[in-house]
This record gives C-alpha cells, structure tokens and sequence, in this order.
C-alpha cells in the first residue's frame, strides 16, 4: 500500500477540512499517480473534495464510522477490518492511503511507500501527517529537483518503509 500527500515544513497537511496551499504540479503529480488506482480516504476528505463527490478514474474507498453514510461511486466501509478486507480485492501496489489525518495515522503502518510533496513554508494548520523523518522504520529514498511555484519553493520525495531484518 502506498501514501500519498503534501506536507509543509512542520509536517502540517491541512486547516479547517482543506489543503494547506494548492500547486499545479502537485495536483497533477496526484492526479497521473493515483488515476485507475484504488484511494482510500476518510469521509471528512471525500467532503472536502468539489461538491463532495469521489474522485473520478479511480476506485473511492471511504473509512466513516457512521453505519448509514452512502456515497454514490465509492465503496463505503465502517471498520479498520472491514477496510483491509476490501483491500484484499486490489493489488497492494495500486492501493494510495489519501487522507486525512486519522486515515494516514491508521493505515501509516500497512504501508510500504510514501509520496510526500514537502513543501518549505509552515502555515496556520490544525491536521498533520506523522514525521516520516523521525519514524526510524522509515527512510527518503528519492528526493527530486527543488521546484518552484511562485515564491514556495517544494520538492517531490519518496520515503520507503524499510525491511525489518530477521522477519
């Protein structure tokens, strides 16, 4: 299973149920990496999505603790059990953890990969992803060219869950 998110500096990745800033390339960096995957999500961020719907050319998988949620073109389930055995139906490597806070936190420990945009500003924030840097079991194994959108400077990573030795 795979993560999918922007951070800024302080690891912070939203404010009041919406993205910290939005960046073309980041969007379509998530676009063209998550499109015909699967994307999990809880219900707080399908809502914080146009009009609340799911995200098309992708298969919705919604975690939501109310039993009566319903979502028109997405799979809703309302426990961690019930989740993993949705996700027993999809190829790991297809499967992008996309949010928000409590999602990411929960399903952090499924996951072998991590796209991380790190953007380097710090903003107001009230959501935050783990601090993959401070997670020993986790490492940068790719890190792009620092790139610019106006003033904020940000660059593309990946963090890989390392093997745990004498498994």
């Amino acid at each position: 299973m795979n993560i999918i998110v922007a951070v800024d500096k302080n690891w912070a990745i939203g404010y009041k149920n919406k993205l910290l800033v939005s960046i073309p390339a980041d969007m379509k960096f998530f676009r063209e990496t998550t499109s015909e995957k699967v994307v999990v999500m809880g219900r707080k961020t399908l809502e914080s999505f146009p009009n609340g719907l799911p995200l098309k050319n992708r298969t919705n998988i919604v975690l939501t603790s109310n039993p009566n949620y319903k979502v028109k073109d997405a799979i809703v389930v309302n426990t961690m059990d019930e989740l993993l055995k949705e996700l027993e139906k999809y190829s790991k490597e297809d499967i992008f953890v996309i949010g928000g806070e409590t999602i990411y936190r929960q399903l952090l420990p499924y996951c072998k990969k991590a796209y991380i945009t790190k953007i380097d500003h710090a903003y107001q924030a009230d959501t935050y992803f783990p601090n993959l840097d401070n997670l020993e079991e986790w490492e940068m194994t790719q890190v792009g060219e620092e790139q610019t959108c106006f003033d904020l400077e940000y660059v593309f990573s990946i963090y890989e869950k390392k093997e745990a030795e004498n498994k």
